[in-house]
C-alpha cells in the first residue's frame, strides 16, 4: 500500500512538473522581446482644470521644462489618497518659497479606478492649477508598474520621482533622495537613481509582523538576491527617485506593469550598471494594503523566477543597449 501510494505520488508531482514546464515553455514562445507600451487616445491628454479644456501631455523624449515631476500611480485610492497629497502639495510649496526656482509638477495616475479617485485627484488640480497638478485616467487597469511607466512618459521633470498613495514614506525624505542622486548624476542627461529604503528598519517591523509575514518576507529577499537583483536590499520600497535620461532607458525597456515591477527597473540598472544609491528613509505601515500576504508573494516568486529566464534565455532584450549597440 505504501509503495502504491510514493508510486501515485511520484506520477502526481511529474504531472505537476510537466504541466509547469510546459506553462514555461508556452510563457517563453509567447513573450515578445520588447515591451509592447499601449496608450488609449484618452490617456493621452489631461483636464486643464482652469480652461476647462483637454490638452495633451508633453512626451518623457522631450526636453526637461521643470525640476521634479511626482508621480503617484492610484488604484481606488479615494481615502488614503487626500493625506499623501495634503503632505506632498505643502512640502513642495514650501520648498517654491525657500528655492523660487524650484519648480514641480504632481501626476497621479488613476489606474483605472473604480471609485472617486479621480474626482478627488481633479479637486487638487483644480485648488493648485494644471500646471503643477495633472491627473492621467487609465481607461483600464495595467497594475502598478503600468500606472507608474505611463506617468514617466508624460512628465517634464529633470528628476522624476514615483510615490505611493498611501502616503508611508515621509514625503520630506524627498531631500534626502535628491542629495544622493546629484552626487551620482549631476545633470539630468546623466545616469543616477536614488532608492528609498526601509532595510535599516528590518529589525523593527520583524518584531511587529506575524511569524508566517517574516517567514515570507525572507523568502521574498532571497528570491530577488538570487534571480534578479544584489546591490540593493530593499527593492519594493514606493520612493525611487531618476534622473530623466535614467528614466528613458529603464522605462522604455519595462516589462512587467504589475508587484514586481520594481524588481525589474532594478534587475535593468544592474545589467546597463547604472549608478544607484539606497537611501534610509521614513516609513509607516498604512492600512489598505491591496496586496494579499502568501498569494501576492507568491505570484512576485514566479515573476522573478521568469524575469531571470526570460532576459537569460534573451526571450526578453533591453531597448537602452540594443541602441547603444547600434
Amino acid at each position: 500500500m505504501l509503495i502504491l501510494l510514493l508510486q501515485v505520488g511520484c506520477y502526481l508531482l511529474g504531472g505537476v512538473g510537466a504541466v509547469a514546464l510546459l506553462a514555461i515553455l508556452i510563457s517563453l514562445y509567447k513573450s515578445k522581446p520588447y515591451p509592447l507600451i499601449t496608450r488609449h487616445k484618452d490617456e493621452k491628454f489631461f483636464l486643464d482644470t482652469d480652461t476647462i479644456k483637454t490638452v495633451e501631455f508633453p512626451s518623457l523624449d522631450d526636453s526637461p521644462t521643470l525640476e521634479l515631476s511626482v508621480i503617484v500611480p492610484a488604484y481606488n485610492e479615494e481615502q488614503r489618497l487626500p493625506a499623501m497629497l495634503d503632505e506632498c502639495m505643502a512640502y513642495l510649496a514650501q520648498k517654491t518659497e525657500k528655492q523660487p526656482d524650484f519648480s514641480y509638477e504632481v501626476i497621479v495616475v488613476s489606474d483605472g479606478s473604480s471609485d472617486s479617485t479621480v474626482s478627488v485627484a481633479l479637486e487638487y488640480s483644480k485648488k493648485y492649477g494644471a500646471n503643477k497638478f495633472r491627473v492621467l485616467e487609465l481607461v483600464e487597469n495595467r497594475g502598478k508598474g503600468g500606472a507608474v511607466r505611463i506617468g514617466m512618459l508624460s512628465a517634464r521633470g529633470r528628476h522624476l520621482l514615483f510615490a505611493d498613495a498611501d502616503g508611508a514614506t515621509k514625503f520630506e525624505d524627498y531631500e534626502k533622495l535628491a542629495e544622493a542622486l546629484v552626487s551620482l548624476a549631476p545633470e539630468w542627461r546623466h545616469d543616477g537613481i536614488a532608492i528609498g529604503s526601509r532595510a535599516h528598519l528590518e529589525d523593527e517591523s520583524i518584531a511587529k509582523r506575524s511569524f508566517l509575514r517574516t517567514i515570507l518576507m525572507h523568502g521574498f529577499h532571497t528570491l530577488v538576491w538570487i534571480f534578479a537583483v544584489r546591490t540593493v536590499r530593499d527593492t519594493q520600497c514606493g520612493f525611487k527617485l531618476f534622473t530623466r535620461a535614467t528614466a528613458r532607458k529603464l522605462f522604455n525597456s519595462l516589462h512587467v506593469e504589475r508587484w514586481a515591477f520594481d524588481v525589474e527597473l532594478l534587475y535593468l540598472a544592474e545589467r546597463l550598471q547604472l549608478p544607484m544609491a539606497e537611501v534610509a528613509v521614513r516609513w509607516t505601515e498604512i492600512d489598505g494594503s491591496k496586496l494579499s500576504p502568501f498569494w501576492s508573494w507568491l505570484q512576485m516568486g514566479i515573476d522573478l523566477f521568469m524575469i531571470w529566464l526570460r532576459y537569460m534565455v534573451g526571450a526578453w532584450r533591453i531597448v537602452a543597449s540594443e541602441k547603444k549597440k547600434n
